[in-house]
């Protein structure tokens, strides 16, 4: 059997209904990490519906404590075929976002997969039920077109707390940095650029959530008997904020401004156009930091955004003077910068601009990676994906949103690569989520050509990749 026959088994395994039938049985178990008393069905998830559907195909599988959160189990599989040869790790995360299911549409249930169409909805369908369940299948079809071997070692890791902040996952692949060592990552999370288009990703840009509070005094006091002697905090954050980020998007802070673009990102952004498909917002080309591109501004640059902003009753306003006011703020940025030292970044730049008042905390967040665009397990997996679907995929360097990249990038120092089986108006995280049927066959085709090709490495030993 050849690579041909490979991806003709993964196609038949979508045709036939089985890879319906198994993200069905998938997206039937409510996974909402973010429910205090979700972890049984976390367990669960693991343990009946993903133990034996990879032990059915060699793997070794065991579910791991959370060293963190012990509602969040992870599951850690393996299957060896030999010591000299690559070894891939793969990775997704059981766990979705909470359902909601009131807000979904008459005749959707999001725990039922429902096909109408093209569109296959139900929660988790693309995030991330679905991505991991073409990589598990592709996997499945691939070891049938070779006869029971891949020719490479693969060891998979699912998550439950993804869409809780991934507690403990960094701290897991630390604990079992030797048990996870691996020449690459292949994952799939996220959207392609468009849903025709296969896509990779490197990295991500990270992410750090921030609160500026100030409370002047107990209490809110009249505006005509107080105003022009008492310093409304609503205005001195007002003030604050403009110090920060101009009123077109320029970033201020200059310890948070991203080093120059690297000609490599340059060249890669270049081919790449921000999502103007239908139901996608108009692109504001005034906003942002100017000389940039559209693709660079969201790709290869730092961003602060306003959240939420409060002071007093905004839906029924008095004449009175607040006595404390909040904004909520957001720094996406990429790799370079600072964002470590973010709270004392912004606590100098206050100071120094005359808002000392003004106090800062900041949460936990995802940190940004990025492997390098012109590296050569990226350009072999181009080739590969090109050779099975006649397109070049789109090359991001880094996707504009947040993925716990960092435990692989930076912990288990692993090129990444993220292969993304959904498309943008997916309504991921909404009500009415769903997965496009055409989009995940097409997925499955992709990822059976992919691993072939990593097989031929294994088979091949004067044939490497770096």
């Amino acid at each position: 059997m050849n690579r041909a026959t490979a991806i003709d088994f993964a196609t038949e395994y979508f045709d036939s209904g089985r890879f319906r039938d198994d993200l069905a049985r998938r997206v039937a178990v409510p996974t909402q990490s973010q429910d205090p008393s979700s972890g049984p069905f976390q367990h669960a998830y693991l343990s009946e519906q993903i133990v034996p559907d990879v032990e059915r195909i060699g793997f070794t599988a065991r579910i791991v404590d959370n060293p963190v959160s012990p509602a969040h189990p992870f599951l850690v599989a393996h299957r060896h075929e030999g010591g000299d040869l690559p070894t891939v790790l793969t990775y997704g995360h059981a766990d979705v976002q909470l359902a909601h299911a009131e807000q979904w549409r008459d005749g959707l249930d999001p725990w039922w997969l429902t096909i109408e169409g093209d569109k296959w909805y139900g929660r988790g369908s693309a995030d991330n039920k679905g991505q991991h369940t073409v990589n598990l299948g592709a996997l499945e079809q691939v070891l049938r077109a070779r006869d029971g071997r891949l020719g490479f070692n693969v060891v998979f890791l699912l998550e439950t707390g993804e869409e809780n902040g991934s507690p403990g996952l960094v701290e897991l692949c630390e604990r079992l940095k030797d048990e996870l060592r691996a020449d690459l990552l292949f994952a799939s999370d996220g959207p392609r650029l468009a849903a025709d288009l296969p896509t990779l990703f490197l990295g991500t840009r990270g992410v750090t959530n921030f609160t500026l509070r100030y409370t002047a005094r107990e209490g809110s006091h009249h505006s005509g008997n107080w105003g022009g002697v008492l310093r409304n905090p609503a205005t001195t954050l007002t003030g604050a904020v403009a110090s920060m980020v101009t009123g077109d998007g320029r970033l201020l802070v200059e310890g948070l401004r991203p080093p120059p673009i690297p000609d490599s990102v340059r060249t890669a952004l270049a081919k790449i156009e921000v999502d103007t498909s239908p139901g996608s917002p108009a692109i504001d080309p005034d906003w942002g930091e100017p000389g940039l591109t559209p693709s660079e501004r969201l790709f290869g640059w730092n961003t602060m955004e306003i959240l939420a902003m409060t002071a007093g009753d905004p839906d029924g306003p008095v004449n009175a003077i607040p006595g404390t006011a909040r904004v909520h703020g957001q720094l996406r940025y990429v790799v370079g910068t600072d964002a470590r030292n973010l709270e004392s970044i912004l606590r100098e730049h206050l100071d120094t601009h005359g808002y000392p008042m003004v106090d800062v905390t900041v949460d936990l967040g995802m940190a940004a990676t990025r492997a390098d665009p012109e590296g050569e397990w990226i350009r072999w997996a181009q080739a590969s994906i090109l050779e099975t679907t006649g397109k070049e995929p789109g090359l991001l360097p880094n996707l504009g949103g947040s993925l716990p990249n960092e435990a692989f990038a930076d912990v288990l120092e692993l090129p990444t690569i993220w292969i993304p089986h959904s498309y943008a108006g997916c309504s991921q995280h909404a009500p009415n989520e769903h997965l496009l049927g055409s989009l995940a066959r097409d997925a499955l085709r992709v990822m059976a050509g992919l691993f072939w090709d990593l097989g031929d490495i294994g088979g091949d030993r004067k044939r490497t990749v770096s």
